[in-house]
């Protein structure tokens, strides 16, 4: 490469990251959009209402919320995906819409190139538990049944491609066990179901009512999926502790941008909203809405995406998953 060449490219690249500083100086000068892609209602409405309600304060510009449900987050990731990547849309989700969803069906968006990771914000740990049906109490117990009795215990997800399906198949496979998958459509009924004592395992998200049961005892907690032992659940020894560390599937949920979104204002809403999930108000309401916060750089979390896709491609291929 000649010297004139090297020297234009430099200053190519010294004149982007100048824009890219002086459009971040300027920004927010006007509301931004957030994207929920979930029904409102829930804990991630609760959640992102909360934070981007705070950097309205801390930002001095209106934070918009707008709920955009639909295809387990998709159709909410696609019109982040498709907005002006300015700054003035960002959205709220879990990871699923980028390292699951793109697998098992078609999207409106390249997850690799059309969104951009800004901060994660929440773990939702995912627990296997065990109903009267189920007369053990261990991981040791499922895998020794399971073995003895190949398909005899029933285990209960919120529905093919959940991430309690994925734990599912995950331990199944590296445990070398085969269990009765038992599929819903959500986890209202699961739950329910489940203090009938209609099947022996399920597997879920953490929810404070799922709590209540397990501490009543109608529900026994065996292991659960997060980055370490829960607070709320600190008996129950996590799926990588007890040497299933590729089955410890967990929801985990942040904010995400278009791509092309310029790296100072992706940086400068990762110190935002790192900031906001740190102020005591904001970890009261994760912890107590059974969630675990969590935070990090851009690039932690979109090394933790590409890991679970790539994690979740090895898991559908090797055990010829149908997640439809």
């Amino acid at each position: 490469m000649s010297k004139t060449r090297m020297s234009r490219m430099l200053a190519a690249c010294l004149l982007c990251a100048a824009t890219s500083v002086s459009v971040a100086a300027g920004w927010p000068d006007k509301p931004v959009r957030v994207i929920v892609v979930y029904p409102p209602g829930g804990v991630s409405d609760t959640v992102t209402r909360a934070i981007s309600e705070e950097l309205s304060v801390r930002l001095k510009t209106p934070f918009v919320v707008e709920n955009k449900g639909g295809a387990g987050g998709t159709v909410g990731m696609a019109a982040v995906a498709k907005a002006d990547a300015d700054g003035y849309t960002i959205g709220f989700s879990s990871i699923s819409p980028l390292a699951l969803s793109p697998l098992i069906s078609k999207v409106a968006y390249d997850p690799g190139k059309d969104i951009a990771p800004v901060a994660s914000v929440m773990v939702s740990p995912v627990v296997l538990l065990g109903t009267s049906a189920f007369k053990g109490k261990s991981i040791h117990d499922v895998i020794s049944q399971s073995k003895t009795a190949p398909g005899s215990l029933r285990w209960a997800t919120s529905g093919p491609g959940s991430v309690g399906h994925l734990m599912l198949e995950q331990f199944q496979h590296d445990a070398e066990v085969s269990v009765t998958h038992v599929p819903y459509k959500g986890s209202a009924q699961q739950q329910n179901d489940a203090l009938g004592g209609q099947f022996e395992l399920i597997s879920t998200n953490v929810s404070s009512a799922l709590i209540g049961h397990i501490e009543r005892d109608a529900l026994r907690a065996i292991a659960i999926a997060a980055p370490k032992r829960a607070a709320f659940l600190p008996e129950v020894p996590t799926f990588s502790e007890l040497g299933y560390a590729r089955a410890n599937k967990m929801s985990v949920f942040g904010f995400f941008a278009p791509g092309g979104t310029p790296d100072a204002i992706v940086t400068r809403l990762n110190t935002e909203i790192n900031e906001v999930v740190a102020m005591p108000k904001i970890q009261e309401l994760l912890k107590g809405s059974s969630n675990i916060p969590m935070s990090g750089t851009p690039q932690d979390f979109s090394k933790a995406i590409s890991e679970e896709l790539q994690s979740n491609r090895e898991l559908i291929g090797s055990a010829g998953l149908k997640l439809q």
